[in-house]
């Protein structure tokens, strides 16, 4: 058992040093820049995924404030509105379950960040696809080679490892990293 649990802390580390800081701190820069002009950020995922962008939600919406009269931020988790996915999907396909809420809200500047650990889900593809449409801004958190999410969003920040359990670690702890840059920002931006 202490195998195995070194081995996966071992690729965890790994994968972590592996990271592009350049593509971090732009993640950061267009969530700041969101926030200070008053556009929404809309984050889905599947599966794990869509728990971290859960996650992401409340560490945002919740606990980011730097000051009195400072912009917040105006997070909103797609697959949190279990109705509107369970309505979409049965009345139209799994695979628009998030472009269809998108067509209602997103607009040109607000930032889109999806969530994927192949990269290569229909859905998180599709709404990438609308919001690039739209004029917003695309940010993929992707895992493995970061499939065709990786190229499809306008900024990526990818865990480039072929395990799915570590790219959705590394995708929890970038959302608690750029909730740390934030907590200590006030002048960093």
């Amino acid at each position: 058992m202490k195998t195995v649990i070194n081995e996966y802390i071992n690729k965890l580390e790994k994968t972590l040093k592996k990271l592009n800081y350049d593509d971090i701190t732009e993640c950061a820069e267009l969530l700041n820049k969101a926030r200070k002009n008053g556009n929404f950020v809309y984050v889905i995922g599947n599966g794990g995924s869509a728990a971290t962008a859960s996650h992401f939600v409340c560490d945002f919406n919740r606990n980011l404030s730097c000051k009195d009269g400072e912009k917040p931020f105006k997070f909103v988790c797609l697959n949190d509105n279990i109705s509107s996915v369970m309505s979409v999907s049965n009345d139209k396909s799994y695979d628009d379950i998030f472009v269809e809420q998108l067509k209602n809200f997103i607009e040109k500047d607000d930032v889109l960040l999806a969530i994927s650990g192949s990269g290569n889900s229909k859905n998180i593809l599709k709404a990438v696809d609308y919001a690039n449409s739209v004029g917003a801004v695309t940010i993929g958190f992707t895992g493995f080679d970061g499939g065709d999410l990786r190229t499809k969003a306008k900024y990526s920040v990818n865990a480039n490892i072929d395990n799915m359990e570590i790219s959705e670690d590394i995708h929890i702890i970038l959302c608690h990293l750029l909730k740390t840059i934030f907590l200590k920002k006030c002048n960093l931006f």
